[in-house]
């Protein structure tokens, strides 16, 4: 029992971080305003790590791979704790290109899922609120995702079926990516 909540307390912490670091590679990406509190709130919780890290690891082709190595850290840290606790580290060091294999598939399908709710928030705020002081931040974030979608999907009746398009897309993604990861005990 107390491996479970130790479990469900890491993987939330680590989860939450490296979404924020994930989500910080995507706002720079996408060249999304920081100035709003998404962007301020995202900055001040992962600055810590990135900064430093921006030191020793360059962007390239405006992709943050400071950010994107401390999400992957982050994942690796997680899965290397919970092998400790559930007794796979006793097999010496043959696991850790699978822990290493893991915390990259898991990294990926936080992004998969980092990009769902982005859509599907930029689509219920051009519903709901097109006004709202959040849309054009998560419109920039979706709007690359979305428009090769529009260009060969015609609105029908005035409705925008390309979030639904890149939902299905993203879905077919996270299949891919469950077909990837190894059996492992103490994956998510």
């Amino acid at each position: 029992m107390l491996a479970q909540i130790v479990s469900l307390l890491l993987g939330t912490a680590a989860g939450l971080l490296t979404t924020a670091f994930l989500a910080r590679t995507l706002l720079q990406l996408t060249r999304a305003p920081f100035r709003n509190p998404v962007g301020q709130f995202i900055t001040a919780l992962t600055n810590w790590a990135v900064l430093p890290l921006r030191r020793v690891i360059p962007g390239l082709f405006g992709i943050d791979l400071a950010s994107v190595f401390a999400a992957w850290l982050t994942q690796i840290v997680y899965f290397a704790v919970m092998a400790g606790l559930t007794g796979m580290l006793a097999a010496g060091p043959d696991i850790i290109p699978g822990l290493l294999w893991l915390s990259f598939l898991a990294v990926l399908r936080m992004a998969v899922y980092l990009l769902m709710g982005v859509v599907i928030i930029a689509a219920l705020l051009s519903w709901i609120n097109p006004y709202s002081p959040f849309a054009p931040l998560f419109d920039a974030l979706a709007r690359p995702l979305l428009n090769p979608v529009r260009r060969l999907l015609p609105t029908l009746g005035g409705v925008d079926l390309s979030p639904l398009v890149v939902l299905l897309l993203l879905q077919v993604a996270l299949v891919v990516l469950a077909s990837l990861q190894p059996a492992l005990m103490f994956s998510p």
